[in-house]
């Protein structure tokens, strides 16, 4: 509802009161001396909550997640001395395609030409990593800038918005009377657009002629929320649904038509050959990155068969193999319309049924059951994940990041519950990811959250122990320790024919001490007899558990990542596919 009684704020106030109108409920940050004028309006005016973090990074991290789960943009802060520490989130944020509204505070402007302590070119800086980046000089402006903030972070493709606060413009005041908000811009996608209708029957024609056809869905289906109008198309047309690494719960996993994951993070060789041996594939909300195609072999030669692709953003439509049909819109609604088309115009349209329950069981127990012997000391990343795949409950939220720690639960792990309920950082894949995304997603969920880590991340974010502590949420943070950068090891090993990579090894700590002294509830796991039982209490218990579990390096047991198996069985190592 628009306000149309003029009041004098401060741009403070201002700022706060247009977050409420937008429905924002929590903002991740830290702490400066450039936003003491906006916390102490805060304190006394707004019951937002706060979640102060110990690194900015952190923050940013969380505020993905958050924004992630609750299909709402997330607010992030930070003050002007810790300005670039943000910028790894917002790049997962902006190449995810995930809506955040950043604010930085700053130093008043052209201060920084005076050299003024922590001044740089925020604007400059962030440009590059958000979908706009502006500078507020005036308390007046704030309703206008951002409404268009929160619209253009939650339009077309969803990304974020960066906003630069001069110290000043908090304390300055204001006669106001725009103080509103758009509704449809507090969550996303704020707008659906149908493809073309002409297009989406030439994809319609496509996929009735086809003999083996496939959907691939990328994290944009999850975005859009279509997993009702991706079953509805493929239980009516009898098509497989296979899904990328960060799209994994697009549908539920044990559904008769779902492949599972797919590609080079996580994909098994059954679901890789089902799409590599597939004469038409229909992507959905996916940007065909090297990650989730094998770099670009999985669908062998592009010229075999026939691709048709669905996304919002028109640069991602045909950008890696050549489609017969692009569709320029919003998933859910075009799906959705297509489904009425076909049942209007095709109303005696039989398909045989298919049912790829027995195939997947088959892979799933192949890998169970192989009882591959583990170097000494270690436990196998199968068992933990098979253990967890059989306790999770339905409302659990379960992260992870690059390494070891994502590829055995990306794999392994059943999503039966459709939605965001796996999250990676798959589109940037830098370190220290899935613990601050852990914290993000206790604060946008319910339910139990289980975050997947590697040592070589958790050294990034040992300071959010506290945070996680200190919120009293259930986050289980699991460790796979092998006191390594096991990934780069791996890719030198078996990829660089390296006897020994330089540079990658590290010592040793006793993290279950660390968490301890963080107040966290700890266990290890040193046994795979042991493995449900720690689970189960963990995931029990109400506040921050933390898990150890010493597992080997992907060169000594090589996970499901097709280049590295490929190495593996010319090198007679042994390997999960």
């Amino acid at each position: 509802m628009t306000n149309t009684t003029p009041a004098t704020l401060n741009g403070a106030q201002i700022i706060l009161k247009m977050l409420e109108l937008h429905g924002v409920e929590h903002v991740f940050g830290l702490p400066g001396e450039t936003t003491i004028g906006w916390y102490k309006e805060w304190r006394e005016n707004s019951n937002i909550e706060y979640v102060l973090t110990r690194d900015e990074r952190t923050a940013a991290y969380a505020a993905e997640a958050y924004a992630k789960i609750t299909g709402k943009p997330c607010v992030l802060e930070a003050p002007s001395p810790g300005v670039t520490h943000c910028t790894p989130g917002i790049t997962e944020a902006y190449l995810s395609s995930v809506p955040i509204i950043y604010f930085s505070s700053d130093i008043p402007i052209n201060q920084d030409k005076k050299h003024g302590l922590t001044g740089v070119d925020q604007t400059a800086l962030y440009d590059s990593i958000c979908k706009e980046s502006f500078t507020l000089t005036n308390a007046r402006e704030i309703p206008f800038m951002l409404r268009r903030a929160f619209r253009v972070a939650t339009s077309g493709r969803p990304a974020p918005v960066h906003i630069r606060v001069p110290i000043n413009v908090f304390q300055e005041e204001a006669e106001v009377d725009d103080l509103y908000a758009s509704p449809e811009y507090g969550s996303y996608p704020a707008h659906r657009p149908v493809a073309d209708h002409g297009k989406i029957r030439e994809a319609i024609e496509v996929l009735l002629s086809a003999k083996r056809p496939a959907i691939v869905c990328g994290q944009g289906a999850l975005i859009s929320r279509a997993t009702q109008a991706v079953l509805d198309l493929a239980e009516l047309l009898q098509i497989p649904v296979a899904t990328t690494t960060p799209g994994k719960g697009t549908i539920p996993e044990n559904h008769p038509l779902a492949l599972r994951v797919i590609g080079g993070r996580g994909g098994m060789e059954y679901s890789n050959a089902y799409v590599r041996e597939a004469d038409t594939i229909f992507f959905v909300g996916s940007n065909t990155d090297s990650a989730a195609t094998d770099h670009w072999r999985l669908y062998g030669d592009p010229k075999t068969k026939t691709f048709l692709h669905l996304d919002i953003a028109e640069a991602h439509v045909g950008n890696m193999f050549p489609v017969k049909v692009g569709l320029v819109g919003d998933a859910r609604a075009t799906l959705a319309y297509m489904v009425e088309i076909i049942k209007s115009e095709h109303p005696d349209l039989r398909r045989d049924e298919i049912d790829l329950n027995p195939i997947k069981k088959t892979a799933l127990d192949k890998v169970f059951n192989s009882n591959i012997p583990m170097p000494e000391g270690t436990v196998s990343p199968v068992k933990l994940s098979q253990a967890l795949d059989k306790i999770l409950p339905a409302n659990a939220i379960v992260t992870s990041e690059p390494g070891v720690s994502a590829i055995y639960p990306s794999a392994l792990l059943t999503i039966k519950e459709p939605g965001r309920r796996y999250i990676t950082n798959y589109s940037m894949g830098a370190l220290g990811y899935s613990v601050p995304a852990g914290l993000g997603a206790s604060y946008a969920s319910d339910g139990p959250v289980i975050s997947f880590t590697g040592d070589g991340s958790f050294g990034f974010v040992l300071g959010d122990m506290e945070t996680i502590r200190r919120s009293g949420k259930n986050v289980t943070v699991i460790l796979n320790r092998n006191d390594t950068f096991g990934w780069i090891r791996g890719e030198a090993i078996l990829l660089d024919d390296v006897d020994e990579p330089w540079s990658t090894d590290f010592g040793a700590v006793d993290y279950v001490k660390l968490a301890e002294a963080f107040g966290f509830k700890t266990a290890r796991i040193t046994s795979e007899d042991d493995i449900e039982t720690i689970l189960q209490e963990a995931i029990a218990h109400e506040g921050a558990s933390f898990i150890e579990m010493m597992v080997p390096t992907q060169d000594k047991i090589i996970p499901f990542v097709p280049n590295w198996v490929r190495a593996a069985k010319a090198k007679n190592l042994p390997y999960f596919e």
